[in-house]
């Protein structure tokens, strides 16, 4: 399954995702970073992305850390890509 390697910043207008021309990904979303308020705004989020279950999406690390990898299930590498392809500027 593909993992989704990002830069979470809480706090932010809207939830956003963006993608830097080195290929690094940050998410913006408009959920505070306590309580797992912002991990939950997260996966809510990727899930509409991605067009798959909030249940298909697992947080592997990063649960405290502005750093977090995200494998989503239910996408073969070539969708997740294709996904991601319409953010890339």
């Amino acid at each position: 399954m593909p993992v989704l390697h990002l830069k979470a910043k809480p706090n932010g207008r809207r939830n956003q995702l963006e993608i830097a021309p080195d290929g690094s990904v940050t998410v913006r979303l408009n959920a505070p970073a306590q309580d797992g308020k912002a991990n939950a705004c997260l996966l809510s989020y990727l899930s509409d992305v991605f067009g798959v279950a909030k249940s298909s999406l697992t947080l592997l690390s990063g649960h405290t850390a502005p750093f977090k990898k995200v494998e989503v299930g239910g996408l073969s590498p070539d969708e997740f890509e294709a996904v991601l392809a319409r953010f890339r500027g």
